[in-house]
């Protein structure tokens, strides 16, 4: 993930107006990805719509930094389609803008979190020295002042930002399906990173969507409800897919050569923490 140096670091009174705080990339004919450059690497994080004949799918909703329904809803052909938004786990980086969607889905373990989650700041003065040290080791660069390094609009308010949530209106676990109509994606449970974590695994396409499970960067398995035997359990389980692409919800894109690498890099981290008793 990209750095920033110490002077390019911005302070809350210095901070530039983003031109657009939303990018948009369009990966196929039916996925687009959405990312928000200007929040800081640990926390920002990858968006997925897929296009469906009948209902739209919107997988993660980022730091609702700036409102997102009107980015995902200006990619879509038909903005009156139904579209579901699917938190993958409540990690504030995946549920920010959750709350201006109709339609919410979330693992049965995270549910309450995803309704009432914990607060959350744009500042990182109360971020702990334990969470910082955790990031740090993990490889990802210093936290900056704020979690933003521009604004999405002049006289935007950063000591006004929190996280809402919202209460789900509906439940996935391992093995349901997302139908969208002329698209169809298995729900994995994944645990490890969150107890909750799901990803989506696509069949037909051999893709992947690895939200937090599985990403090109540094990993976090340190921290509350995370739990390293489970996190190498959902590793062996996604290495044995016939997977052609990862979708991960932070970083590039991959295959399966790199995922391959990934999983043996981790478990060998882990032969320690998940080897038998």
């Amino acid at each position: 993930m990209p750095s920033k140096k110490p002077e390019e670091r911005m302070t809350t009174t210095s901070l530039p107006v983003a031109e657009t705080w939303y990018k948009t990339e369009q990966l196929s004919s039916r996925l687009w990805l959405i990312t928000e450059p200007h929040v800081h690497p640990i926390f920002s994080a990858n968006m997925h719509l897929v296009l469906g004949r009948d209902a739209d799918l919107l997988i993660d909703s980022g730091m609702g930094v700036a409102p997102l329904r009107p980015v995902v809803d200006g990619l879509r052909p038909d903005a009156a389609r139904p579209l579901i938004c699917l938190s993958t786990h409540t990690h504030v980086d995946h549920i920010g803008a959750v709350h201006e969607f109709d339609e919410r889905l979330v693992h049965p373990v995270e549910a309450a979190e995803h309704e009432n989650p914990e607060p959350y700041f744009l500042s990182t003065d109360s971020i702990s020295r334990a969470f910082r040290d955790l990031f740090l080791k993990a490889g990802y660069p210093a936290l900056w002042p704020v979690l933003i390094n521009a604004l999405p609009h002049e006289g935007y308010d950063i000591e006004g930002y929190r996280l809402r949530g919202a209460v789900p209106t509906g439940l996935v676990e391992e093995g349901d399906r997302i139908d969208l109509g002329d698209w169809q994606a298995e729900v994995l449970h994944l645990p490890g990173h969150s107890p909750g974590q799901v990803g989506l695994w696509h069949a037909e396409s051999g893709t992947l969507f690895g939200a937090d499970a599985i990403y090109d960067g540094p990993l976090i398995y340190e921290g509350a409800g995370m739990d390293v035997v489970a996190y190498a359990e959902s590793l062996r389980r996604v290495q044995a897919l016939p997977v052609e692409v990862v979708h991960g919800g932070h970083d590039p894109s991959f295959g399966k050569g790199w995922l391959d690498e990934i999983v043996a890099r981790y478990l060998q981290l882990w032969k320690n923490e998940t080897a038998p008793a």
